[in-house]
């Protein structure tokens, strides 16, 4: 070492202050842009800009394209306003819609917009642009466009004025209360550290939702495993684990009696856990992903071995959840092998704990990434850069917040989220209609600091678990290791898990895969009970050795059905369990408290 880099010396002194002011400026440049690296943005930009300006033929179309879709902005506008002709063609644009912007001069406003909103987007389609800035371009373009829209405006929306005249300016009063309750809530929860003095949640946990019967039968510093209390006279000898996501409270799948996942399949005969992460502190820090796997899966799967005896469970995992399921259950798959070929390796994979586990009758993944190769919109937040600023934050607090991490999706889907959402409360006067999800959603989780940053690293950065490079207890896997039986699920407008990342499960494994594509969003397709109206979903099954099908052709071909995928999951679940048998008694001395346990009510404000 030399007497320079010595920890003691005046230049090793002068590069941590050099390096703790780099940190300061760009943590406060992050804040500025709401949490994102400017940095990043600012290449994205710059690589499009670029190849923009060598590119005088690409100029040339898009001024070509710019005064073709000004011409169809003024024949459009122009028709619109005629009398007489006839009605007005339907309207694609639900910001659109209403009647009154078919009157001068709000269909040239929209008109307008339109046509800047097409050659904007042409614009950012440039060759030769990086994959990932052209998605960052591409991304931000979108977001901007949606923010200029007119009909987020009230001097330019024309549904916003004629609901002023039509109520005497009572709408606009109503929505500048709305803002300013809103904007109270804003600020009283940025300093909000007393969870006794936190908003309470519309639905209340454990009174109007997360009711179904049940015990806390495990506990560890991670998870609360809950079994719920049957309600038939028989169940399926096969217990079934559900394994939600670490960045959601468990209990979207159990929200009002009516729309309750757990609820049904205990209907259905089966004997239920369910998984109930803990809301992590500061004191987590050093939570990785190792501990999520074995805490988490691996000692939930031991613990129903011991409660119920059952040597086969079916698994069930729920975005990252199902991200987890899977990587333990190649684990599984894989200690399988060894011991068959009497590998040297069993010894070390013994230590790990998968010999305590038991077999999986099946693996179900709902909205859940095995492949992060290309992960939708996500993606537009993951880079080196985007990271780096993550960790800085995360090594001050120990955690990733649930503030951060509920603005990241609304970013997600800002059209609807935020800005449809600001012009029907602050513009057009209308009460929100809360209901058990939005409650949920409000309802906030954080990330110890190492597993957020190990998870975007392993698997968004490197792809490790696709490409073979992933280990779970000291072994490598892969998931083509997993031999059970496979339901997975996606969703059509899934901004979180696009479906199509979803569907590359056929890729990585040799099993039989059963694809259901159900109508809905990451959380609202899930949440799809029998009975709801305008639901619909698709499914077709790939069998051992089978070839590949794209998935655009998977979607032309498979099958559409009518009504809750539910009830597909659940007559494929019973294809694969045994005879039905007496419900298992829990042990009173396993019992820690009732459902909905204690985990579930820690609340933070970020």
């Amino acid at each position: 070492m030399s007497k320079q880099s010595h920890p003691g010396s005046p230049y090793e002194r002068q590069r941590q202050a050099a390096k703790a002011l780099d940190e300061t400026v760009q943590a406060q440049m992050a804040r500025a842009n709401m949490g994102l690296s400017p940095l990043s943005m600012a290449l994205a930009t710059a690589d499009w800009a670029m190849h923009l300006a060598m590119s005088p033929g690409r100029q040339m179309v898009l001024g070509q394209r710019a005064l073709a879709l000004a011409q169809q902005a003024w024949v459009a506008s122009a028709q619109s306003a005629l009398p007489d002709e006839g009605a007005a063609p339907h309207e694609k644009d639900a910001r659109f819609r209403d009647a009154s912007w078919q009157q001068w001069p709000f269909n040239a406003l929209k008109e307008g917009f339109k046509a800047s909103d097409a050659w904007w987007r042409e614009a950012a389609q440039v060759d030769g642009m990086s994959r990932h800035h052209q998605h960052v371009v591409d991304f931000f373009t979108r977001q901007t466009l949606d923010a200029l829209s007119p009909s987020n405006w009230p001097a330019t929306n024309a549904e916003v004025q004629q609901r002023a005249r039509e109520t005497g300016g009572q709408s606009l009063r109503d929505g500048f209360q709305h803002f300013t309750e809103d904007l109270k809530k804003h600020q009283g929860a940025s300093t909000e550290a007393n969870p006794e003095t936190l908003e309470p949640l519309t639905f209340e946990v454990g009174k109007d939702v997360a009711i179904t019967p049940g015990k806390v039968v495990y506990r560890n510093h991670l998870i609360e495993l809950i079994q719920y209390l049957p309600t038939t006279d028989k169940v399926y000898p096969e217990p079934l684990l559900i394994v939600p996501s670490c960045i959601m409270k468990y209990y979207i799948l159990d929200l009002s009696p009516s729309n309750s996942m757990v609820r049904y399949l205990v209907g259905q005969g089966y004997t239920v856990f369910i998984v109930s992460w803990r809301n992590p502190d500061a004191s987590d820090r050093d939570l990785g992903m190792q501990d999520y796997l074995r805490l988490g899966v691996m000692d939930a799967m031991a613990a129903i071995k011991e409660r119920t005896k059952a040597p086969r469970i079916h698994a069930l995992g729920y975005c990252l959840g199902g991200t987890f399921l899977a990587m333990v259950a190649a684990a599984l798959g894989h200690q399988s092998r060894a011991e068959q070929k009497k590998a040297p390796q069993r010894r070390r994979e013994d230590a790990s704990g998968l010999d305590k586990l038991p077999e999986l009758a099946s693996v179900t993944l709902l909205a859940a990434q095995t492949d992060f190769s290309e992960p939708g919109e996500m993606g537009v937040f993951i880079d080196d850069d985007q990271i780096q600023n993550l960790r800085q934050d995360m090594e001050r607090k120990g955690y990733f917040s649930g503030k951060a991490m509920a603005g990241s999706f609304q970013f997600l889907n800002s059209r609807d989220l935020v800005w449809s959402r600001n012009t029907r409360r602050y513009l057009l006067g209308q009460d929100e209609v809360d209901f058990d999800l939005m409650s949920w959603n409000a309802d906030l989780t954080r990330l110890p600091a190492r597993m957020h940053s190990e998870y975007l690293s392993s698997l968004f950065l490197n792809n490790a678990l696709a490409t073979g490079h992933y280990r779970v207890g000291g072994v490598g896997v892969a998931l083509m290791d997993i031999h059970a039986p496979m339901l997975v699920v996606g969703t059509t407008r899934d901004h979180v898990s696009p479906w199509r990342s979803v569907y590359k499960i056929h890729l990585q494994t040799d099993t039989h895969v059963t694809f259901i594509l159900a109508a809905g969003g990451h959380n609202a397709g899930i949440v799809s009970e029998p009975g709801r109206p305008r639901r619909s979903y698709q499914i077709a099954a790939t069998e051992d050795g089978h070839g590949w099908t794209g998935p655009d052709e998977w979607e032309a071909n498979a099958p559409v059905r009518e009504g809750s995928w539910w009830e597909a999951m659940d007559a494929w679940l019973k294809e694969r369990s045994g005879k039905p048998v007496a419900p298992p008694a829990i042990d009173p001395a396993t019992v820690l408290c009732d459902a909905p346990g204690e985990y579930v009510m820690v609340r933070y404000a970020d």
